[in-house]
């Protein structure tokens, strides 16, 4: 089978990332694209790929998929350019940093008939989707807490974060847009959409940036309630997520890889270890996801739908944390 033609627009750090993994899948043959003249040489050295400067033009080249890694207020508009002239998308999270310009994007994906998927990477981690099974199997009754712990040293695993969108919220910068909506998109693809948010945060200790490093947010899906806690700056790098029912709890320890359950009526935790993963195989399972996809597959990854969500879930703890109140998802714009 030949290889699928990938173009992958904006060779920052994800981009590079991105890049490198639709190469290790073997199945696709990428091109770059990236205004910085100086980046875009690097890309052609390291990896042996084409380049392009321009992506308005690039996108009207005969790729068959186009992987948008710009900043968020970019990822609207290009990938509704990229759906309309005929290219399958996957679009980096967030969607983006407001709801400005997403009913043209429904209207470009259902004209083009082409496959969009949001790269909510955690949507590919095996022992998530073993974690997500066993609790819609129901064994334990409906889960109605949950509760979400987690931080790490950003700066040692992205040290120029504060040269990037990160250092901004308009462009989608700060803990919540960055790394809180990656848990999030994940917990709402087990509990549901997110109805309403009381959000507290701050810019603790990250040096350099001003945005929020440090964030604890109540939410409610149904009639499950949630807590997610979060900072950028701890030396451990963790997290931990647990359900809680009726029935028994389950819980995730990423750091240690594995999953437990506990039971109504045990005594003690129940572990499922799994293999560790390197830092770049999730991301070669959602390209390997992605271009299952395209080629007619069932759908493994993030929706524009629970995108849009989750996005929804951004703008509201952003409003809970001005405002100093509970919001609720449904009274923001957008639908």
């Amino acid at each position: 089978m030949s290889k699928h033609s990938v173009l992958v627009i904006g060779c920052g750090s994800i981009g590079e990332r991105h890049l490198r993994c639709f190469q290790k899948t073997g199945r696709a043959e990428v091109t770059a694209c990236e205004s910085n003249p100086a980046l875009l040489q690097k890309m052609e050295a390291t990896y042996g790929v084409k380049g392009r400067s321009h992506w308005q033009d690039a996108v009207k080249e005969s790729f068959d998929a186009v992987v948008i890694c710009t900043p968020a207020p970019l990822h609207v508009p290009m990938a509704t350019a990229a759906l309309d002239a005929g290219r399958h998308v996957l679009v980096e999270k967030p969607l983006s940093q407001s709801f400005d310009g997403l009913d043209g994007l429904r209207q470009a994906r259902q004209r083009s008939g082409r496959q969009m998927a949001v790269a909510y990477v955690l949507r590919t981690y095996p022992i998530l989707a073993e974690v997500r099974a066993f609790i819609r199997s129901g064994q334990l009754g409906r889960m109605r807490q949950a509760t979400v712990v987690t931080g790490q040293a950003f700066y040692f695993f992205r040290p120029a974060y504060a040269q990037t969108y990160y250092r901004d919220r308009r462009t989608g910068g700060g803990a919540i847009q960055d790394a809180l909506t990656h848990t999030v998109n994940w917990v709402e693809s087990v509990l549901g959409p997110t109805d309403s948010v009381l959000c507290d945060c701050a810019h603790l200790e990250l040096p350099d940036v001003e945005v929020e490093d440090t964030v604890h947010v109540s939410t409610r899906h149904g009639d499950a309630l949630a807590n997610f806690s979060i900072n950028q700056f701890q030396s451990p790098n963790e997290t931990t997520i647990q359900f809680n029912g009726a029935g028994g709890s389950v819980k995730v320890e990423l750091h240690r890889a594995r999953w437990g359950e506990f039971a109504k009526g045990a005594s003690a935790w129940t572990w499922h270890e799994v293999p560790p993963l390197e830092r770049d195989t999730p991301f070669v399972m959602q390209a390997n996801a992605f271009l299952d996809q395209v080629e007619g597959q069932p759908s493994r990854l993030c929706s524009l739908e629970e995108a849009i969500s989750t996005l929804r879930f951004n703008l509201a703890a952003l409003a809970s944390a001005d405002a100093g109140a509970r919001v609720t998802c449904a009274s923001l714009h957008g639908r």
